[in-house]
Protein backbone atom coordinates (compact mmCIF):
# COMPACT_ATOMS: atom_id res chain seq x y z
CA UNK A 1 0.00 0.00 0.00
CA UNK A 2 0.96 3.39 -1.02
CA UNK A 3 2.10 5.52 1.96
CA UNK A 4 0.20 9.01 2.21
CA UNK A 5 1.66 12.01 0.92
CA UNK A 6 1.95 14.87 3.63
CA UNK A 7 0.10 18.36 2.63
CA UNK A 8 0.68 21.45 4.25
CA UNK A 9 -2.58 23.50 3.44
CA UNK A 10 -2.01 27.63 3.37
CA UNK A 11 -4.33 30.36 2.77
CA UNK A 12 -6.86 27.13 3.23
CA UNK A 13 -10.11 28.80 2.98
CA UNK A 14 -12.99 25.86 3.49
CA UNK A 15 -10.12 23.02 2.38
CA UNK A 16 -10.88 22.92 -1.50
CA UNK A 17 -7.48 21.84 -2.47
CA UNK A 18 -7.61 19.44 1.12
CA UNK A 19 -10.78 18.06 -0.34
CA UNK A 20 -9.81 17.40 -3.67
CA UNK A 21 -6.28 15.99 -2.90
CA UNK A 22 -7.87 13.48 -0.34
CA UNK A 23 -10.43 12.41 -2.86
CA UNK A 24 -7.42 10.37 -4.94
CA UNK A 25 -6.60 8.38 -1.57
CA UNK A 26 -3.11 9.57 -2.13
CA UNK A 27 -2.64 12.51 0.63
CA UNK A 28 -3.56 13.34 4.06
CA UNK A 29 -3.30 16.91 5.44
CA UNK A 30 -1.39 17.47 8.48
CA UNK A 31 -2.13 21.01 9.11
CA UNK A 32 -3.96 24.45 7.69
CA UNK A 33 -3.15 27.53 8.17
CA UNK A 34 -6.06 30.53 7.40
CA UNK A 35 -7.32 33.52 9.58
CA UNK A 36 -11.10 33.49 8.66
CA UNK A 37 -13.25 32.67 12.01
CA UNK A 38 -15.92 31.23 9.21
CA UNK A 39 -13.57 29.01 7.16
CA UNK A 40 -11.79 27.93 10.47
CA UNK A 41 -15.20 26.39 11.89
CA UNK A 42 -15.74 25.01 8.57
CA UNK A 43 -11.94 23.17 8.62
CA UNK A 44 -13.08 22.06 12.29
CA UNK A 45 -15.68 20.45 11.62
CA UNK A 46 -14.64 18.59 8.76
CA UNK A 47 -11.08 17.56 9.42
CA UNK A 48 -11.20 16.97 13.07
CA UNK A 49 -8.11 16.97 15.05
CA UNK A 50 -6.16 18.70 12.71
CA UNK A 51 -4.27 21.78 13.56
CA UNK A 52 -5.29 25.28 11.92
CA UNK A 53 -2.82 27.91 12.22
CA UNK A 54 -3.77 31.47 11.97
CA UNK A 55 -1.61 33.99 11.24
CA UNK A 56 0.95 33.28 8.20
CA UNK A 57 3.15 36.02 8.82
CA UNK A 58 3.97 34.26 12.16
CA UNK A 59 3.41 30.77 11.09
CA UNK A 60 5.71 27.63 11.56
CA UNK A 61 5.71 24.32 10.92
CA UNK A 62 8.88 22.25 10.75
CA UNK A 63 7.42 19.00 9.20
CA UNK A 64 8.62 17.38 7.07
CA UNK A 65 5.64 17.22 4.52
CA UNK A 66 5.66 16.03 0.76
CA UNK A 67 3.24 19.00 -0.66
CA UNK A 68 2.69 22.29 0.02
CA UNK A 69 -0.38 24.20 -1.68
CA UNK A 70 -1.45 27.90 -1.24
CA UNK A 71 -4.20 29.81 -3.23
CA UNK A 72 -2.48 32.99 -2.16
CA UNK A 73 -4.44 36.55 -1.80
CA UNK A 74 -5.79 37.87 -5.34
CA UNK A 75 -7.17 40.95 -4.69
CA UNK A 76 -4.10 42.60 -5.45
CA UNK A 77 -3.47 40.69 -8.68
CA UNK A 78 -7.29 40.88 -9.84
CA UNK A 79 -8.45 42.26 -12.89
CA UNK A 80 -10.87 44.20 -10.33
CA UNK A 81 -8.73 45.93 -9.03
CA UNK A 82 -7.80 48.97 -11.47
CA UNK A 83 -4.73 50.18 -9.26
CA UNK A 84 -3.68 46.81 -7.95
CA UNK A 85 0.14 46.21 -7.70
CA UNK A 86 0.35 42.61 -7.88
CA UNK A 87 2.70 40.68 -5.91
CA UNK A 88 4.12 43.94 -4.30
CA UNK A 89 0.16 44.56 -2.80
CA UNK A 90 -0.18 44.00 0.95
CA UNK A 91 -2.34 41.05 0.58
CA UNK A 92 -1.09 39.00 -2.37
CA UNK A 93 2.42 39.96 -1.13
CA UNK A 94 2.03 37.20 1.59
CA UNK A 95 3.37 35.14 -1.36
CA UNK A 96 6.50 35.72 0.40
CA UNK A 97 5.61 34.09 3.30
CA UNK A 98 4.55 31.09 1.11
CA UNK A 99 8.05 30.71 -0.02
CA UNK A 100 9.25 30.91 3.53
CA UNK A 101 7.20 28.01 4.68
CA UNK A 102 8.73 25.85 2.07
CA UNK A 103 12.09 26.74 2.75
CA UNK A 104 10.81 25.48 6.65
CA UNK A 105 9.68 22.11 5.48
CA UNK A 106 12.70 20.82 3.75
CA UNK A 107 12.14 19.47 -0.33
CA UNK A 108 8.23 19.27 -0.80
CA UNK A 109 6.49 20.00 -3.96
CA UNK A 110 4.76 22.72 -4.48
CA UNK A 111 1.20 23.66 -5.86
CA UNK A 112 -0.20 27.29 -6.23
CA UNK A 113 -3.72 28.93 -7.43
CA UNK A 114 -4.39 32.31 -8.30
CA UNK A 115 -6.42 34.84 -10.83
CA UNK A 116 -5.59 34.10 -13.95
CA UNK A 117 -4.43 38.15 -14.23
CA UNK A 118 -1.95 37.03 -12.07
CA UNK A 119 0.27 36.27 -15.64
CA UNK A 120 0.42 40.17 -15.84
CA UNK A 121 0.43 41.40 -12.22
CA UNK A 122 3.83 39.46 -10.90
CA UNK A 123 4.11 35.88 -12.41
CA UNK A 124 7.62 36.51 -13.50
CA UNK A 125 8.87 37.48 -9.66
CA UNK A 126 6.70 34.19 -8.27
CA UNK A 127 9.00 32.25 -10.81
CA UNK A 128 11.94 34.02 -10.26
CA UNK A 129 11.36 33.62 -6.33
CA UNK A 130 10.64 29.95 -6.60
CA UNK A 131 13.66 29.61 -8.66
CA UNK A 132 15.75 31.11 -6.09
CA UNK A 133 14.97 28.16 -3.60
CA UNK A 134 15.88 25.79 -6.43
CA UNK A 135 12.61 24.71 -7.96
CA UNK A 136 11.49 24.22 -11.83
CA UNK A 137 7.96 25.18 -12.00
CA UNK A 138 5.09 25.14 -14.90
CA UNK A 139 1.89 26.47 -15.10
CA UNK A 140 -1.27 26.40 -16.98
CA UNK A 141 -4.55 28.43 -16.82
CA UNK A 142 -7.50 25.72 -15.92
CA UNK A 143 -11.16 27.22 -15.54
CA UNK A 144 -13.38 25.58 -13.44
CA UNK A 145 -15.35 24.74 -16.25
CA UNK A 146 -12.91 22.17 -17.54
CA UNK A 147 -13.90 19.81 -15.04
CA UNK A 148 -17.65 20.36 -15.56
CA UNK A 149 -18.24 23.41 -13.15
CA UNK A 150 -21.20 25.41 -14.25
CA UNK A 151 -18.71 28.83 -14.45
CA UNK A 152 -15.83 29.97 -16.56
CA UNK A 153 -13.73 30.63 -13.64
CA UNK A 154 -10.23 31.06 -15.05
CA UNK A 155 -7.48 30.39 -12.64
CA UNK A 156 -3.76 30.12 -13.11
CA UNK A 157 -2.02 26.30 -11.67
CA UNK A 158 1.53 26.37 -10.36
CA UNK A 159 3.30 22.93 -9.80
CA UNK A 160 6.89 23.46 -8.76
CA UNK A 161 9.49 20.40 -8.10
CA UNK A 162 12.98 20.90 -6.74
CA UNK A 163 15.05 20.89 -9.27
CA UNK A 164 16.95 17.59 -8.53
CA UNK A 165 13.62 16.00 -9.49
CA UNK A 166 14.14 17.21 -13.11
CA UNK A 167 14.48 13.56 -14.17
CA UNK A 168 12.93 11.45 -11.87
CA UNK A 169 9.48 12.25 -10.82
CA UNK A 170 8.86 15.55 -12.21
CA UNK A 171 5.47 16.68 -13.02
CA UNK A 172 4.33 18.16 -16.06
CA UNK A 173 1.65 19.79 -17.37
CA UNK A 174 0.54 17.19 -20.22
CA UNK A 175 0.74 14.74 -17.46
CA UNK A 176 -1.99 16.92 -15.60
CA UNK A 177 -4.00 17.06 -18.99
CA UNK A 178 -4.10 13.16 -19.36
CA UNK A 179 -6.11 12.57 -15.82
CA UNK A 180 -8.19 15.13 -16.95
CA UNK A 181 -9.86 12.24 -19.54
CA UNK A 182 -13.53 11.00 -17.97
CA UNK A 183 -14.18 14.32 -15.86
CA UNK A 184 -16.62 15.62 -19.37
CA UNK A 185 -20.35 14.70 -18.44
CA UNK A 186 -19.10 14.83 -14.85
CA UNK A 187 -22.14 16.00 -13.92
CA UNK A 188 -23.44 14.59 -10.82
CA UNK A 189 -21.10 15.87 -8.14
CA UNK A 190 -22.31 19.62 -9.45
CA UNK A 191 -26.20 18.93 -9.70
CA UNK A 192 -26.79 19.64 -6.05
CA UNK A 193 -25.65 22.71 -6.22
CA UNK A 194 -26.30 24.13 -10.38
CA UNK A 195 -27.35 22.74 -13.12
CA UNK A 196 -25.27 23.36 -16.18
CA UNK A 197 -25.64 26.73 -18.25
CA UNK A 198 -24.06 25.68 -20.95
CA UNK A 199 -26.52 23.16 -22.36
CA UNK A 200 -29.27 24.53 -23.81
CA UNK A 201 -32.45 25.15 -21.33
CA UNK A 202 -30.03 25.07 -18.50
CA UNK A 203 -29.92 27.81 -15.53
CA UNK A 204 -29.60 27.65 -11.95
CA UNK A 205 -32.19 25.68 -9.94
CA UNK A 206 -34.76 28.34 -7.74
CA UNK A 207 -33.60 26.95 -4.45
CA UNK A 208 -30.77 28.97 -4.59
CA UNK A 209 -32.25 31.63 -6.05
CA UNK A 210 -32.70 33.81 -2.57
CA UNK A 211 -34.41 36.78 -1.62
CA UNK A 212 -33.27 39.90 1.14
CA UNK A 213 -35.25 38.50 3.72
CA UNK A 214 -34.70 34.74 3.51
CA UNK A 215 -30.55 34.41 4.15
CA UNK A 216 -30.58 31.77 6.88
CA UNK A 217 -27.33 32.44 9.19
CA UNK A 218 -24.04 33.10 8.06
CA UNK A 219 -25.44 33.32 4.56
CA UNK A 220 -22.88 36.14 3.87
CA UNK A 221 -19.36 34.27 5.47
CA UNK A 222 -20.55 30.55 3.17
CA UNK A 223 -21.27 32.95 -0.38
CA UNK A 224 -18.28 34.22 0.39
CA UNK A 225 -15.96 31.33 1.88
CA UNK A 226 -17.23 29.64 -1.55
CA UNK A 227 -16.42 32.52 -3.50
CA UNK A 228 -12.83 32.45 -2.42
CA UNK A 229 -12.86 28.45 -2.81
CA UNK A 230 -10.86 26.52 -5.00
CA UNK A 231 -13.05 23.97 -7.24
CA UNK A 232 -11.58 20.32 -5.57
CA UNK A 233 -11.97 18.62 -9.15
CA UNK A 234 -8.62 20.74 -9.95
CA UNK A 235 -6.83 19.84 -7.14
CA UNK A 236 -7.82 16.19 -7.65
CA UNK A 237 -6.59 15.76 -11.18
CA UNK A 238 -3.66 17.77 -10.05
CA UNK A 239 -3.08 14.69 -7.39
CA UNK A 240 -3.52 12.11 -9.80
CA UNK A 241 -0.58 13.22 -11.80
CA UNK A 242 1.61 13.91 -8.66
CA UNK A 243 1.04 10.29 -7.34
CA UNK A 244 1.89 8.92 -11.14
CA UNK A 245 5.32 10.67 -10.55
CA UNK A 246 5.68 9.08 -7.79
CA UNK A 247 5.15 5.92 -8.84
CA UNK A 248 7.13 6.62 -11.84
CA UNK A 249 9.82 8.13 -9.38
Amino acid sequence: MRKKLKVLDLFSGIGGFSLGLERTGGFETVAFCEIDPFCQRVLRKHWKGIPIYEDITSFEYHGPVDLVTGGFPCQDASIANRRASGIAGERTGLFWYIIRTVCMVGRPRVLLENVAELLNRGMGTVLGALAAIGYDAQWHCIPASAVGAPQERDRVWIIADPCENRKVGLVTIQDIGRFRQGWDGRQEDLQSIADNPFQPGKGWPQPLIRGVDDKPPHWAHRVGACGNAVVPQIPEMIGLAILDAEDAA
